[in-house]
């Protein structure tokens, strides 16, 4: 028998406290979204909702810790996987992309997925589905982007700050004891020499070129000449997109639902979707650390958790949407 508590939402302008019981395991809960007319329909199509920034790490939030996006992904395939009366998968991707690890980890597991349950994967892309995101969803077999969808961004990233000249100005100075002369490469209390960028650039051009792989094995229909022609880490709406065999079709999640139906083989279904009544955490990925704000000497610099100034990060991200 599952235990339950309460769960408790605040009060602001014309609003008032709702008090409701949600089971304290906290495992994920499946909802039925939709469901056709009729006796006995059995088969699923899951939807999995991919939003946000991707980074392998928990971010705080007002009531603890969020859930690893890396980690939620994972329990969730790993419910569908589980059931046998799901007979397709619907991504619902709404993400900038985000950290090279988690977009590579979680393309990696779907494409696990799919040779492990021989399912049809369609990916549907809303507001966003760029960079990190669209490396996802090259691992689908059919991409559908809304018509004002924002996608492509085909491409790395690693952000460098220094903040060297200020504290020369302000008369502070910085030494790192390192063992080798590399060893506070990109740190921010120096200047980022040619040797430096020279390395970045060699770590930057290894995971461009295992994008660019990802993308020509997702996208058949297109040669390796003309996906990187594509990928100068440009964005392109939908019907771009289209135009430039980047996905296959323009339409909504109601197209999606149909191309899953048939792609499947069925012709009845419940559309379900998992979620989580708060915190749990079911597997290796949720161990990752939270990310928290660095802390350099005498200087406590707050900044969001995607992208640690400290700690440069690798990143399959648009950063035109990098402040969530």
């Amino acid at each position: 028998m599952a235990a339950w508590g309460l769960a408790m939402c605040g009060c602001g302008q014309e609003t008032g406290w709702v008090l409701k019981p949600v089971p304290i395991d906290e495992q994920l809960r499946e909802t039925v979204l939709t469901a056709d007319p009729g006796w006995g329909v059995t088969d699923k199509i899951a939807v999995l909702d991919v939003d946000g920034l991707l980074m392998n790490q928990r971010e705080a939030g007002w009531f603890g810790e969020k859930d690893n996006p890396v980690s939620l992904f994972v329990e969730k395939l790993d419910n569908a996987e589980a059931d046998g009366n799901v007979k397709a998968i619907i991504l619902r991707i709404n993400s900038p992309g985000g950290g090279v690890t988690a977009s590579d980890i979680m393309h990696e597991r779907l494409m696990r997925f799919r040779s492990a349950r021989k399912l049809p994967v369609i990916a549907v892309l809303e507001d966003v589905g760029a960079s990190g995101a669209y490396y996802l969803a090259c691992a689908s077999d059919e991409i559908v982007a809304n018509p004002t969808t924002i996608t492509g961004s085909i491409g790395v990233i690693v952000q460098t700050v220094s903040f060297s000249g200020t504290m020369r100005l302000l008369g502070i100075s910085a030494k790192a004891v390192t063992s080798g002369p590399r060893k506070d490469m990109a740190s921010p209390l120096k200047p980022l020499d040619e040797k430096d960028l020279a390395i970045l650039q060699t770590m930057v051009d290894e995971f461009y070129k295992r994008f660019l792989e990802v993308v020509v094995a997702g996208r058949p229909k297109l040669s390796a000449e003309k996906v990187k022609s594509l990928a100068d880490g440009r964005v392109y709406t939908g019907e771009q997109a289209l135009a430039n065999g980047l996905v296959d079709r323009i339409g909504y999640m109601e197209d999606a639902i149909r191309l899953a139906k048939q792609r499947g083989g069925i012709s009845k279904a419940k559309v379900v979707m998992y979620h989580r009544p708060l915190g749990y955490r079911a597997n290796v990925y949720s161990a990752a650390p939270m990310a928290a704000g660095s802390q350099v000497n005498l200087l406590n610099i707050n900044v969001p958790d995607a992208i640690t100034l400290s700690q440069p990060k690798f990143l399959y991200l648009w950063t035109g949407h990098a402040a969530q």
